[in-house]
């Protein structure tokens, strides 16, 4: 990647379009620091993201993958997972509001095994904001689903990120602040439903940049 200078806002949701092959799942790696910049600099909230240690910046800048990844044992073990590695114990009416959130109310005790691909992306979700993220980076994260499902999951962005711009919003003085959500998707339909802003990256760099209709109107007429 090359030249790649932009910024995003707290509760912000930033769609990353362009075709395979442009850099858009390094991109999201890179700001994860699951791969290590060589140059340039990515700061969160104003801060170089390498003076953090890794297991703060992850559970500040969480990560949903394309296809579901889900650890060995009970849907409540996966929530509580990053709190744990914390030396903090998740307890089990958060785990239930968490559940509750993506709706998959009484899964607690399930075991992953028994999870359909919707239901296990669904689990996903609820890992990932157990860290009470800042930052949620989603790749293609319905790409691998059903119709249903991926509606399903895009309602739960939606609703995840209205309730944190809501809570930002309502207690000013709390320290929350909207979740800021940078989404790969090949789907531009799907970017218009879930972003105010659009990124176009073609052979690593960034080609478009700027509100999503008019970014993506413009790669629309693009040959």
């Amino acid at each position: 990647m090359a030249d790649v200078n932009f910024s995003v806002e707290a509760g912000e949701a930033l769609a990353i379009v362009g075709p395979s092959g442009s850099g858009k799942s390094t991109l999201l790696r890179l700001l994860n620091r699951l791969d290590e910049p060589t140059i340039g600099n990515v700061l969160l909230f104003g801060v170089d993201y390498r003076t953090l240690p890794p297991r703060e910046l992850r559970s500040r800048v969480g990560m949903v993958t394309q296809r579901p990844f889900v650890f060995p044992g009970t849907v409540a073990d996966n929530l509580d997972f990053g709190p744990r590695q914390r030396g903090e114990v998740l307890p089990a009416g958060k785990i239930d509001t968490l559940l509750a959130g993506v709706g998959l109310e009484g899964y607690a005790a399930r075991d992953v095994a028994n999870l359909s691909g919707g239901e296990a992306q669904r689990v996903s979700f609820a890992r990932t904001l157990a860290n009470e993220p800042d930052i949620l980076l989603l790749d293609e994260p319905t790409s691998a689903l059903d119709d249903d499902s991926k509606r399903g999951i895009e309602s739960l962005i939606l609703e995840i990120l209205h309730s944190r711009t809501t809570a930002a919003d309502t207690e000013p003085n709390s320290g929350h602040k909207g979740l800021t959500c940078l989404l790969v998707t090949h789907d531009l339909a799907q970017a218009t439903r879930l972003a105010q802003r659009a990124l176009v990256l073609r052979a690593g760099r960034i080609v478009r940049y700027g509100a999503i209709e008019e970014v993506l109107h413009a790669e629309d007429a693009t040959p």
